[in-house]
């Protein structure tokens, strides 16, 4: 899966692909909303920017995203969870789904 209208956030304003942090990826990979484990969004962040991280990178970067710095560059609710998390069938993983503004 690409990543279209990465220039549509404020934070992602004039910064080229290989600049992006962590935090940046992880965002752009959940903010349609929809379930992705670890393997998905590794998978998705090594396809659009080149780049490998960890398992534990991207928790960590999933955590992040329930803090105020993420919530105000990445316009996310600042009251409330932002991040759901739940089992996946039949599986030892998880999968994630980021909360946005109005859902």
């Amino acid at each position: 899966m690409r990543w279209h209208n990465v220039r549509s956030t404020t934070e992602h304003k004039n910064k080229p692909r290989h600049k992006l942090t962590v935090d940046d990826c992880v965002f752009l990979c959940l903010r349609k909303g929809k379930w992705m484990s670890f393997w998905h969004i590794q998978g998705m962040i090594k396809q659009n920017v080149g780049k490998f991280y960890g398992e534990p990178t991207i928790s960590a970067s999933i955590r992040n995203m329930r803090k105020d710095y993420c919530r105000e560059a990445y316009n996310l609710p600042m009251y409330g969870e932002v991040v759901e998390k739940r089992k996946m069938w039949n599986s030892k993983g998880y999968e994630y789904k980021l909360i946005t503004k109005g859902e």
